[in-house]
């Protein structure tokens, strides 16, 4: 899912497989010359948050044990597809657990918290690596965070309300011009 690779060509990994009996795990790795990794020493998690927990502790631990630096254009971080449940709070039956897809981070709020910069309220927040389709939202009562990496190629709310309008004018027709002619004439 993730990476960090320090200076000394050494790193550790955050990775998920989805039949593994415990799902996520954090790797120390090494990394050869010709740029393939040694990957040994894995932690091994059931939850999605304790695994993303050990990976960032790991990372600190090294950094400091070993005075190293992170090595910067590294393999970029998973993408994750974030949603807000708006309703009540994440619980068993309370979110899609669709097959290949299941929530890699589960995050309740103790209350229900403005999110998003106060553009929305709510109870917890999950994280998939694939998007969820529109009925799986609106089944759960989900919104997707605007940040989303498929919200991006989506327009605004305002434009595709504007679009919508624009579809629904009745076409005009062409200026006619009046014959103000007298019934005799007809």
């Amino acid at each position: 899912m993730k990476s960090a690779t320090f200076d000394n060509g050494r790193g550790f990994a955050l990775g998920y497989n989805e039949a593994a009996p415990s799902p996520f795990v954090t790797w120390q790795f090494t990394e050869t010359e010709n740029g393939q990794r040694d990957y040994y020493w894995g932690h091994y998690h059931s939850d999605g948050q304790i695994a993303e927990k050990d990976f960032a502790k790991r990372i600190d631990d090294y950094k400091e044990l070993f005075q190293v630096q992170e090595r910067t254009g590294g393999q970029k971080p998973a993408e994750y597809y974030r949603y807000y449940s708006t309703q009540r709070p994440v619980d068993l039956g309370t979110f899609p657990k669709p097959p290949g897809n299941a929530p890699v981070e589960i995050i309740n709020f103790d209350e229900r918290r403005t999110v998003e910069g106060s553009t929305m309220r709510a109870w917890g927040e999950l994280a998939y690596l694939k998007p969820l389709t529109d009925k799986q939202m609106d089944d759960y009562e989900l919104r997707p965070a605007p940040g989303n990496p498929d919200r991006a190629a989506r327009p605004s709310i305002t434009a595709q309300l504007k679009e919508a309008a624009r579809r629904l004018e009745a076409p005009k027709e062409p200026d006619k011009t009046k014959h103000n002619k007298s019934h005799e004439d007809r």
